[in-house]
């Protein structure tokens, strides 16, 4: 199926060079054959012989560039040799190339402390399949398999998130040498898929994959860099109560979240649809902000020492709490109506599967559905 994404890649490359970072099989090569088709040379260092002539022969690459008459060069995997972006600045300043630098991780061009192109690139994204980009949409088939494109569209989802993670455990962990000991990494990957979209206790993943404190940090930070994970902040602006000073946990992806927590179903009622289904919508409201570029707009969650808890806040503007039930009630609201209290959000928004859309003041309560019809249609802020 030929599926069409939201994120232009001639829009980006318009008029400056680009990085774009995303998980390995979010998509990125296919998106660059579909929409740069014809227009771009294609340097994939996640070919073998490629990756060792470049390594091998650093003048190459800028040989290679400078005799090119394609418009966009793009690099495929650019943090297997981080080296070359000192040619990428030189030639973006000198021969006036774009280029577009794919990646699935940032670990090597954090460490090596390389040239990362001074303001000279922007930075982009691309994630899993939103709903927005899937016809007829399946909920309940994403919330099992999640937004991978393979894994969503395939016949055989289960054993291809399996072989997903085997892969990475065995190319991006285990010949990148990031850990010493695969063993505990392993069983700290099912330990903290187990809390995932809850606040980190860093303590306790720790106690229950039996290493230190610190190596949990580690190996969290691995994940972020990796970028198979992200810490959501706690909105610290509250003055009316204390929150907590924790970051929420979330794995970019709910159907690699469920293989790696070991779950095999998720039954409609249960704490872990919702859990999942909450997840979701996490994955929409990261895709929408970094697709239409609202970087200025930072995504937390507001949770109080007492326990008083929303799902997500953006900036001063939207509050959203999320529920699975087929029945809104005013309990519902709990959280909202005390962060509003803070007065500083705009709107305050119940997400659910109540098909009954409600409004009282500046709170909404609406399906899922038209949440996000609204979200994608620019109409929430």
């Amino acid at each position: 199926m030929l599926l069409k994404r939201l994120l232009s890649l001639p829009n980006l490359l318009e008029r400056r060079s680009h990085f774009l970072f995303g998980p390995r099989a979010t998509g990125k090569s296919t998106l660059v054959r579909q929409q740069l088709q014809g227009r771009i040379e294609v340097i994939d260092l996640l070919d073998r012989y490629t990756f060792m002539r470049h390594h091998s022969d650093p003048s190459l690459f800028a040989r290679q560039v400078v005799a090119t008459k394609s418009s966009i060069i793009v690099v495929d995997e650019i943090q297997l040799i981080p080296e070359l972006l000192n040619d990428v600045h030189r030639l973006i300043e000198q021969e006036g190339v774009r280029f577009l630098l794919l990646g699935s991780s940032t670990r090597k061009l954090r460490r090596a402390g390389v040239n990362l192109l001074a303001g000279r690139a922007f930075f982009a994204g691309l994630f899993p399949l939103v709903r927005k980009e899937i016809p007829n949409f399946d909920l309940d088939r994403y919330l099992r398999y999640g937004g991978l494109p393979e894994a969503y569209l395939g016949n055989d989802s289960d054993s291809y998130l399996s072989a997903y993670l085997s892969g990475y455990l065995r190319e991006e962990v285990a010949t990148e040498g990031l850990v010493r000991n695969l063993p505990s990494f392993s069983r700290f990957l099912r330990a903290i898929a187990l809390t995932n979209g809850e606040v980190l206790n860093f303590t306790k993943v720790a106690n229950d994959c039996q290493v230190a404190v610190s190596t949990v940090r580690g190996y969290v930070q691995i994940l972020e860099d990796t970028l198979l994970a992200s810490l959501l902040p706690v909105w610290t602006a509250s003055q009316k109560r204390k929150v907590v000073s924790a970051s929420k946990f979330y794995l970019f992806d709910t159907g690699v979240a469920r293989v790696l927590a070991g779950i095999e179903t998720l039954d409609r009622n249960s704490n872990l649809y919702g859990k999942a289904f909450e997840h979701f919508i996490w994955m929409e409201l990261r895709s929408y902000l970094a697709y239409r570029n609202k970087g200025q707009l930072v995504l937390c969650y507001w949770r109080t020492k007492h326990g008083q808890e929303v799902d997500f806040v953006i900036g001063d503007k939207l509050a959203i709490e999320v529920k699975a039930t087929t029945s809104v009630s005013r309990h519902d609201f709990k959280g909202l109506r005390m962060l509003a209290e803070e007065g500083i959000h705009e709107k305050f928004y119940l997400v659910s599967h109540d098909p009954i859309a409600t409004r009282d003041g500046n709170f909404y309560a609406m399906s899922w559905t038209m949440f996000l019809d609204e979200l994608w249609q620019d109409r929430l802020f």
